[in-house]
């Protein structure tokens, strides 16, 4: 999974095709907000599957989501995050190479993504 220029780090691809989501923070679309783009496997019925027998499957053909959220900074911490959020764009990739030609387009490179907990994302 590259990018012409930009390889994954072997964690974070091992993430993804083990079904577990990344995301980068992005810069606002003004003061007062926070943005965050994520990327999220899509679950299949064979990763179901994996998971009620107690472990995860890998994928290397899987399919993501790709979304760019903008959200009122004061709202991060509470329940209430998703008022005034909005979705500036998303986008679904069906495979890696697809994946990778996305984040091109939205001058986005793999080092740049984290796993959720270390980031401010709400979700």
């Amino acid at each position: 999974m590259s990018t012409p220029s930009h390889q994954w780090p072997t964690d974070k691809v091992a993430a993804l095709r083990l079904g577990q989501r990344l995301v980068t923070d992005v810069p606002a679309s003004r003061p007062g907000r926070r943005a965050f783009v994520d990327i999220t496997p899509v679950i299949t019925e064979a990763d179901a599957e994996a998971r009620n027998q107690g472990w995860k499957r890998a994928d290397d053909a899987r399919t993501f989501t790709l979304r760019h959220w903008d959200y009122d900074a004061d709202r991060l911490d509470g329940m209430d995050y998703d008022v005034g959020s909005v979705l500036i764009k998303a986008a679904t990739a069906a495979g890696e190479p697809e994946l990778a030609a996305i984040l091109e387009t939205w001058h986005l490179h793999p080092e740049q993504f984290v796993y959720p907990w270390q980031t401010d994302d709400p979700k």
